[in-house]
């Protein structure tokens, strides 16, 4: 029984991981760094504002310490909602994939790497609050994805929510990086990828890979969780 969708946010509902880049390579220039998108896409994406710059830390790239790690995040925070603004949009047929879970009174819930700001921002601009009873964004975990944290947190503030129990079999995350679907598989919960950031094989650990959100039906995500 398919009781909550729960969805990563850039490269799934928006097509922001561009921005995402440009908004590192931007606060990151003062210092002298660039990420590559071969690199940001094979290393950093899906990664927490923090934990990328704490990975260039480690790599020795980048020597700042955590007082001033938490200054570039706010760079990189106020560049990003700038170009959001201005260049954000959603990803093709995401409204009306929503509109027919709510139909189905199937429960939403957001998963993300992003700060709540930027989430906000989108969802706000683009109508798509309402549809979404939980969000769960980077600085209410301790640990990024693949680490389980997160999809574990949104599925307990569901419960939360709801008069009866949801369980992580009767769920479903729909992710675009093999880190999302790797943290979603260790929480319990259902996977479908789709390919908007990488390939479908560097997916295939999804039950279910689309190329858009459009290709799915109800009854593909009810025979997922039966």
């Amino acid at each position: 029984m398919l009781q909550a969708v729960i969805f990563d946010f850039d490269g799934v509902i928006t097509d922001s991981e561009v921005l995402h880049l440009r908004s590192f390579n931007n606060v990151l220039g003062q210092y002298g760094i660039e990420i590559t998108k071969k690199d940001y896409y094979k290393k950093y994406l899906g990664s927490s504002d923090l934990d990328c710059f704490g990975q260039l830390r480690s790599e020795g790239k980048l020597g700042l310490d955590d007082e001033e790690i938490e200054n570039l995040i706010k760079q990189k925070n106020e560049d990003f909602e700038k170009l959001a603004r201005t260049e954000g949009r959603l990803i093709p047929g995401v409204k009306d994939f929503l509109q027919k879970l709510k139909q189905n009174n199937i429960t939403m819930a957001i998963c993300s790497g992003s700060l709540l700001t930027e989430i906000m921002l989108i969802l706000e601009e683009a109508g798509l609050q309402p549809f979404f009873d939980v969000i769960v964004s980077a600085e209410q975990v301790r640990t990024g994805k693949p680490n389980p944290e997160g999809f574990l947190l949104a599925l307990q503030k569901l419960n939360k929510k709801s008069s009866e129990p949801i369980l992580a079999e009767h769920c479903i995350v729909i992710e675009d990086s093999y880190w999302g679907l790797e943290a979603a598989r260790v929480a319990g919960i259902h996977t479908v990828a789709v390919t908007n950031s990488y390939d479908a094989e560097e997916l295939k650990l999804a039950e279910k890979i689309v190329a858009h959100l459009n290709e799915l039906e109800i009854s593909d995500l009810q025979k997922l969780c039966d």
